[in-house]
């Protein structure tokens, strides 16, 4: 099957077979994941944010109607929510046990690979530079830049034009070039 079968296959999902959200599952986990792990800088994260998209979109399939031919757009939309509800959610965990005076440090276990964690350390210093950009342009470049999304999908999704898509991601990539050059030089002068 194609990717111009995503929305058959979203359509026989609606009506509640299992099969077809399966292929598009297996069609489209990877890019989402992927798509999280940008959006968090962390593996462990995407995979449960990973599980969280799917999840709202089984329970939300037969709500949705695709406007494109491929369901990726959609649902690194929705990825993007479920991590920035789950950042928010964090959040105030983080201030209610500051609240408490009860901060505790829970350590993570998990046995992580050496280039597991230099991917991270990357990210986080990536994310961090993204951060500062303006939420259109994070949005637009995560979209394009990060999960390959085509400018016209990318333009649907965010209810703007393909011209607009594209200025918004050339804004973002030059501002993290300069970002990307300062701290080359920063660890130079070191």
């Amino acid at each position: 099957m194609t990717t111009e079968d995503d929305r058959a296959l979203w359509s026989q999902a609606a009506g509640g077979s299992a099969q077809a959200f399966g292929v598009l599952f297996d069609r489209h986990a990877r890019a989402v994941y992927n798509h999280c792990f940008r959006l968090t800088a962390s593996w462990a994260e995407a995979e449960d944010q990973l599980q969280a998209t799917f999840l709202l979109a089984w329970r939300k399939r037969g709500d949705v109607r695709l406007e494109r031919e491929s369901a990726l757009p959609w649902l690194l939309t929705v990825a993007t929510n479920v991590v920035r509800n789950e950042q928010r959610s964090l959040a105030r965990r983080l201030k209610n046990l500051k609240r408490v005076d009860d901060e505790q440090t829970v350590p993570d276990h998990a046995d992580l690979v050496a280039e597991r964690l230099d991917d991270q350390r990357h990210m986080r210093d990536l994310l961090q530079a993204v951060r500062k950009l303006p939420r259109n342009e994070r949005e637009a470049l995560a979209l394009c830049v990060w999960s390959e999304v085509s400018y016209a999908d990318a333009a649907a999704v965010l209810g703007i034009t393909e011209g607009s898509v594209r200025a918004r991601v050339s804004k973002a990539k030059s501002k993290l070039q300069q970002h990307h050059e300062v701290l080359v030089s920063a660890r130079e002068d070191r």
